[in-house]
């Protein structure tokens, strides 16, 4: 029973050290989806629970709340892409780049501003003033900093959406900002020599038809 007691004990320090592992791997992922080091350390952690849970099982026939599976650690690496027995890094040669144009209708230019000053007022502190938004250029894009540069945020009442296009290319380099002036309107939508047309997606707004237009006679 004694050699029985320590193994339990070692396998229990497998558990506590490989939840510390995993710990320590989510911390440096910082968020980072399907990181390989996290990937690892969970399918270490998952075995060693497995193996603690099965010794338990063994010795006194007792259980742990946790209801895991053994996982083939060859093969968890194999189904994630990632590790020396999955497949090798195939990183795209070129940079794909979506450009989109979206255009919009103003029903009211005094409704579309009273919404963009409520969005600028939510975003000031409260000790301080907003100042009123002047034009319909500014309200928009006050709804698209409040929206953090979202499109989405133009899906209000207050602007009738027309026809859109999304274009995606492949393009050798992608864009340096820093070498665009603020003003211009052109050069960072500008197709380079090299860039390749993948596709071009056109958008037509949903027009909703009256209930007497859906009858059939």
């Amino acid at each position: 029973m004694t050699d029985q007691h320590g193994e339990l004990d070692a396998a229990l320090e497998r558990v506590i050290e490989a939840a510390r592992h995993h710990l320590a791997a989510v911390r440096a992922a910082g968020g980072r989806i399907d990181d390989d080091d996290v990937w690892r350390a969970y399918v270490a952690l998952n075995n060693a629970s497995f193996a603690y849970d099965e010794q338990l099982m063994d010795a006194f026939g007792e259980v742990t709340p946790w209801d895991v599976e053994s996982i083939d650690p060859d093969e968890a690496d194999q189904r994630f892409g990632g590790g020396e027995g999955g497949e090798p890094g195939d990183p795209h040669p070129r940079v794909i780049s979506v450009r989109q144009r979206r255009d919009y209708r103003v029903p009211s230019v005094s409704a579309l501003i009273r919404v963009a000053d409520a969005a600028r007022r939510e975003a000031v502190p409260a000790d301080e003033e907003a100042p009123p938004v002047e034009g319909v250029g500014e309200a928009v894009l006050e709804l698209l900093q409040s929206g953090d540069g979202s499109l989405g945020a133009l899906d209000v009442p207050e602007l009738e959406p027309l026809d859109g296009v999304v274009m995606v290319s492949e393009v050798g380099t992608p864009v340096d900002l820093e070498s665009f002036d603020d003003d211009d309107a052109v050069g960072p939508f500008q197709p380079a020599a090299d860039d390749r047309l993948v596709g071009r997606l056109d958008e037509h707004p949903f027009v909703e038809f009256d209930e007497e237009h859906d009858h059939v006679h």
